[in-house]
Parts: structure tokens; C-alpha cells; sequence
């Protein structure tokens, strides 16, 4: 990516978007967020539980409310999966701010004051198994930590509950994805087994509509990697501490929520 490609987010674009997403967020999945307050100025990473399955509204949601409190002008980028820059609706999500996920791109939004949202989980953490939805896991991944590094900003650790009851979601299916050679396919490592409305069991085609169930983010103090850690710090030592806070985070959230669904 170049210099060119973040100048391609659209303030005016993505207010519009919002503006249309806001109502159906608030009402629909009746979305809240908190702890905006402690959020740092400057480039930030944010990294995030991921949830929803084919709908994840991780990042309509997060991105409402941050553009309600910080304005247009501090655009929020989200890493993505390179099948979202294919066709023609590329170009829209480039105005809105997503770009493709690499350290790179990361890298150059973080330095130009940008906030980065990314989820180190990806397909594998949006697909949990429901009876697992309150686990944080990134399957090994911590390519985030030596990305906020090198950037030399702080990690910002968020947690979202409810979006995992938006449907029954069974399985992974990462054993049959290897038997069918997904990853040389369409890189992907699974292939998820979910019960929904109105088309019953899928995996994950036809995709089920997502029920309402109520969605609420957390956003958590920031972490500065080289106040806490020093100058060199442990990667593995990094990631261990912001999954067990994002973990504790999840645990307060999912011991505050009554009925699923409901919330």
C-alpha cells in the first residue's frame, strides 16, 4: 500500500455510511460502547475480539460511536481480508477505510496518526463455537504486537459479547477445510457448520439473516508496549498480557449479561 491508498478514505463517504448504520445498530442490535473516554490521541492499534460470522458488526458498531465522540477528521482503519478489495465495491470500502491486512499497510496508517483496528483472530475467532463465545483466542497469532512496535504506538484492547448469539454457531469445521484443501483454495482454514434463520444449517452458504441479539464493545485502557515492557520488549510476553486483559474484560461483560439474545 501507499500514501495514495490512505488518501483514499472519505470523511464525507464514511459519514454517510454511519449515518445509515447508526439507527440500525441502535435499534437492531440496540449496540453499546463504553470506555471511549481513556481513548490516546495519535495512531493507536486496536485489537479486538472478533464475532458474527458472515456479519460481523464489530467494526460498524465500534466506529459510530468513535466517530460521534472524535469526529471525521480521525479516520479508523480496519485491516481486512484481501476478498473485500475484489470487484466492484472495492473502491466504497477503501473510502470507508478498510485495507488489506498486512504489516505494512498497518504500518503506514499507524505513522499517519490513523486508528487500526485489528483482529488477530480473523475468520477463526468470528466462527467460535458459541459455546465458546466468551474465550478470546487468536489462535497463535501475535503478528499485532511487533506491528504496533515498529510503529511506535500503543495497543488499545477491545472486547465485544452478543455477537456470537447471532446465530448457533457449531463448528469451526478446520478438520474437514484441511481434507478439502481450502487454504491453497480461497485461504481459508476452516469451514463453519451454523444453525440460524431462515435457512436452518449452513456452512456457510446461504448465509442466515443474523438475529437481534443485543451487542455491547468494551474498549480497555490503552497499553504503552514500552512503558510496561521496556525497550525490548517479549513479544510472547506482550500478548499474553493483552489477552488476559481482554479475557478478564469478556468475563465482566458476559457475568453482567442475563439471557442471550436479550442481553
Amino acid at each position: 500500500m501507499s500514501d495514495d491508498d490512505i488518501g483514499k478514505f472519505d470523511p464525507g463517504t464514511t459519514q454517510r455510511l454511519m449515518s445509515v448504520m447508526r439507527p440500525v445498530l441502535k435499534t437492531y442490535f440496540r449496540a453499546e460502547v463504553h470506555g471511549l473516554d481513556s481513548f490516546p490521541p495519535g495512531g493507536a492499534l486496536v485489537v479486538a475480539n472478533h464475532s458474527g460470522g458472515q456479519f460481523p458488526m464489530d467494526v460498524p458498531i465500534f466506529s459510530v460511536d468513535f466517530y460521534d465522540k472524535f469526529g471525521y477528521d480521525r479516520p479508523v482503519y480496519t485491516l481486512s481480508h484481501d476478498v473485500l478489495f475484489m470487484g466492484p465495491t472495492a473502491d466504497f470500502f477503501r473510502k470507508v477505510g478498510y485495507i488489506r491486512a498486512n504489516r505494512e499497510n498497518a504500518g503506514i496508517a499507524l505513522r499517519s496518526g490513523g486508528v487500526v483496528v485489528v483482529f488477530p483472530g480473523g475468520d477463526y475467532d468470528a466462527y467460535r463455537p458459541t459455546s465458546a463465545e466468551n474465550v478470546i483466542d487468536f489462535n497463535g497469532r501475535k503478528g499485532y504486537v511487533s506491528t504496533a512496535i515498529e510503529a511506535g504506538v500503543p495497543i488499545v484492547p477491545a472486547v465485544s459479547i452478543g455477537g456470537q448469539e447471532t446465530q448457533l454457531y457449531l463448528t469451526r469445521g478446520t478438520w474437514l477445510a484441511r481434507r478439502l484443501g481450502l487454504k491453497r483454495l480461497i485461504r481459508s482454514d476452516i469451514l463453519p457448520l451454523s444453525f440460524g434463520f431462515p435457512f436452518g444449517l449452513t456452512s456457510p452458504i446461504p448465509p442466515n439473516l443474523p438475529l437481534p441479539s443485543k451487542i455491547v464493545t468494551q474498549v480497555l485502557d490503552p497499553i504503552d508496549i514500552t512503558a510496561e515492557f521496556g525497550e525490548n520488549p517479549d513479544i510472547d510476553e506482550v500478548d499474553e498480557h493483552v489477552r488476559f486483559v481482554m479475557q478478564q474484560a469478556l468475563n465482566e461483560l458476559a457475568a453482567k449479561r442475563r439471557f442471550p439474545i436479550l442481553g
